[in-house]
């Protein structure tokens, strides 16, 4: 049984007439005749009383015609929703992303402007390292992550896409002798410990970035796994932080922010996604940060 057939016989219930039943279906009654006696030869039953004047239900089409009308109208309805996701109208998209994206403002512009464009559309948040976004992206499990790659290579399968750059900051404790300069030459933060974001003990990103900064060999007192950790342990005295200049906008407890002199390192924010796998509502939130860029 295929759905025309549930549309022919709904006409032919609806209209009593073959011939009206025909022409509002835009096909010949012959072929229409033919399509019911099928229909009736395929469910073993008689669907419809028929006279030289005009055809009635009988008791099983009055059954069918209850059935017929809810399966073409859930099969529409299934039509609509797909298409409205393809059309990225609906769905949901879930993205990753790092601590670093929030405080730059970067992510949550981008959600905005996604949700004033797409406001059916679900967004799904999960804060991760990029490490963990790279894997959940190949398992499908991401669709979006935001990150700073910090040196890492991008595995293959993955693409990625500029969304700006910051410059780094120092983030201590507002006790530490320290507080008191408004600018820090690397040359001084040799012997200082430092608490670094690192997804876990192999994630070496920050400190390569600390070894070319200090032109020396860091001492990494704590390696955490968020960025909230981060400014925690540096504003109870237990080390310092680099971290991205957006930053500074967050007033963490006992947390100050110092510039650095001279070459200052500069890291860049981006958004990876799987290659080629793009459709739909993920399809239009990576248009957005397209027209974003270009924008």
């Amino acid at each position: 049984m295929e759905l025309r057939h549930l549309r022919y016989f709904i006409a032919l219930a609806e209209e009593e007439h073959f011939g009206r039943a025909a022409e509002r279906l835009h096909i010949v009654q012959p072929a229409l005749s033919a399509q019911i006696r099928a229909l009736e030869e395929e469910l073993g039953v008689t669907l419809f009383e028929r006279s030289t004047r005009k055809v009635s239900l009988s008791d099983a089409g009055r059954i069918l015609l209850v059935e017929a009308r809810r399966t073409v109208e859930q099969a529409e309805h299934t039509q609509r929703v797909m298409q409205r996701a393809v059309r990225g109208e609906s769905g949901l998209v879930r993205i990753g992303f790092v601590g670093n994206a929030v405080a730059a403002g970067r992510l949550s512009e981008d959600l905005l402007a996604f949700h004033a464009a797409c406001p059916e559309v679900a967004v799904e948040l999960h804060e991760m390292a990029p490490a963990a976004q790279f894997e959940a992206l190949l398992g499908g499990r991401l669709d979006v992550g935001y990150c700073a790659l910090l040196g890492a290579d991008l595995p293959p399968g993955l693409s990625l896409r500029s969304l700006g750059t910051w410059s780094w900051m120092v983030a201590m404790s507002s006790q530490h002798p320290f507080a008191a300069r408004r600018t820090l030459r690397p040359a001084e933060l040799r012997d200082e410990p430092f608490v670094t974001y690192a997804a876990d003990k192999d994630d070496e990103g920050q400190r390569v970035m600390l070894r070319q900064l200090l032109e020396a060999e860091p001492h990494i007192a704590h390696k955490v796994g968020s960025t909230l950790s981060v400014l925690a342990l540096a504003g109870a005295g237990l080390g310092l932080a680099l971290v991205p200049a957006p930053l500074r906008h967050v007033a963490a407890p006992n947390v100050i922010y110092r510039k650095l002199a001279g070459s200052v390192p500069i890291s860049e924010l981006v958004a990876v996604t799987r290659q080629g796998t793009a459709w739909g509502a993920t399809q239009r939130y990576l248009e957005l940060l397209s027209s974003r860029e270009l924008g």
